[in-house]
């Protein structure tokens, strides 16, 4: 039976990305965590799941080792009682973590992804829900990336990254809303 309502999905939203912005790496959406914190609001109020994602690094350098200050979650994140809690250790919330398995036990089909980097986990995380079979939608203004160098030595700015990022996602892995569409969607069922 599948579960009437969506289940957000909140990847790794952790310090460390405070920690490089603090070390001057520029970002996009400086406003994606307020946007989230209204997600779970909205999920909440209406009992909607929510399955929270943390990254545990695994290289000796990583930010994101558990014995690192990086590898907590933002306390405006943080999961309450009865939210699961997975921890990953590539850039897909699906691979080696019983994430699928959780949700098609549940009935869920659809599903709503948000948090940080928009070109890393959240768009593989996206990938693979969508090439799973599942409803995805990915939150464009609760998500955010980081300026990159390329390979040629090209800068690229976050708000590009983010931008191809949906492009590239659209419509073949997921459907791209807001914070917005998402609370009005509860409002009109």
């Amino acid at each position: 039976m599948p579960h009437p309502l969506p289940a957000l999905i909140v990847v790794d939203v952790q310090r460390a990305f405070d920690e490089w912005e603090a070390a001057g790496k520029r970002r996009n959406n400086p406003d994606a965590v307020a946007r989230i914190v209204d997600l779970l609001r909205a999920f909440r109020a209406h009992g909607a799941p929510i399955v929270h994602i943390r990254h545990e690094g695994t290289k000796p350098n990583s930010t994101f080792l558990p014995s690192h200050s990086g590898y907590a979650v933002k306390d405006e994140a943080r999961e309450e009682a009865g939210e699961p809690v997975i921890v990953k250790r590539v850039n897909s919330a699906f691979i080696g973590t019983d994430l699928e398995t959780r949700l098609r036990a549940a009935g869920i089909t659809t599903l709503v992804i948000c948090g940080a980097t928009t070109n890393h986990c959240v768009e593989t995380t996206t990938r693979m829900a969508g090439n799973l079979g599942f409803d995805a939608r990915l939150v464009r203004d609760a998500t955010w990336t980081f300026d990159r160098i390329g390979p040629d030595g090209d800068a690229h700015s976050a708000e590009e990254i983010h931008a191809m990022t949906l492009s590239n996602l659209n419509g073949e892995f997921a459907r791209i809303v807001t914070t917005d569409d998402v609370i009005a969607s509860f409002a009109a069922r």
